[in-house]
């Protein structure tokens, strides 16, 4: 999904006029991606003079910290917090929670390359 770094768009527009679907829009003067109309044509990555708008994977040390936080969240819940076999039988519920999301998006990848393999790309 692409996204707008907020310290680079200088909030000139030109990836608005240019999104074939109409996903982008001013938010205080900078531009903002609608992710639920964003059709993923790139067109807003290739008109941007500024690179400011940006790919997925560099959120991944971001994404992953979030992830952390939100273990860390349960981890100080009350029914957690002081005991260690809670704690532990909790860190492994979410590897196993992550492990299934990992398993999730090879599958997806796989059934995109079955995609373009049984010629449902139009190029």
């Amino acid at each position: 999904m692409p996204w707008v770094n907020k310290e680079m768009c200088t909030g000139c527009g030109i990836c608005i006029d240019e999104c074939t679907v109409g996903a982008i829009s001013m938010d205080e003067d900078i531009a903002f991606i609608d992710e639920d109309n964003c059709i993923r044509c790139g067109v807003c990555h290739d008109v941007c003079s500024e690179d400011a708008v940006r790919h997925d994977g560099e959120r991944i040390p971001e994404e992953v910290e979030a992830n952390l936080a939100w273990i860390r969240r349960f981890l100080e819940h009350d029914y957690y917090s002081g005991n260690k076999k809670r704690q532990k039988e909790l860190i492994e519920r979410m590897k196993r929670y992550f492990a299934k999301e990992r398993k999730v998006a090879e599958k997806t990848i796989e059934r995109i390359d079955a995609l373009q393999d049984t010629g449902t790309n139009q190029d």
